[in-house]
Formats: structure tokens, sequence, C-alpha cells
């Protein structure tokens, strides 16, 4: 985990076939007021159930932080 939530989940954008992963990097990407740096699950989970965005939903984001944290 050397890099930023943020900076792994950047790996998902610009899928050919969109799927939620790609969904929800895109949203994020989009999205100047997302914590780019932070490897903090309780922030960046704060952040997403307040954000309430239809792609930056938390059940991808749980998904995408299990392969997140494999690394």
């Amino acid at each position: 985990m050397d890099r930023s939530f943020y900076q792994f989940a950047l790996q998902y954008r610009g899928k050919l076939v969109p799927d939620d992963f790609s969904r929800f990097a895109e949203a994020m990407f989009l999205d100047h007021s997302f914590p780019k740096t932070t490897r903090d699950f309780e922030k960046l989970s704060r952040y997403i159930e307040e954000k309430a965005h239809p792609h930056i939903t938390a059940s991808t984001f749980d998904a995408m932080w299990d392969e997140y944290v494999q690394l």
C-alpha cells in the first residue's frame, strides 16, 4: 500500500465496457473534493457515505478496498 486509495482506484478508469469499478473511478476522478492522499478506511468511508453519488457507492468502495489492502 505505497499509494493512496485514490491512486490505486485510478487504474480502473477508461474501460471500453464500463463496470462498477470503472464508473466509481471515473466519478471519483471528477470529484475534486475526493480525499486523494488518504489511506484511511474510516475517512474514505465517511466521505463516500456523505457524498451519496450514484456511482461512488459504499458497496463498490468495499470491494475495491479489499483489493487495495491485498497489495
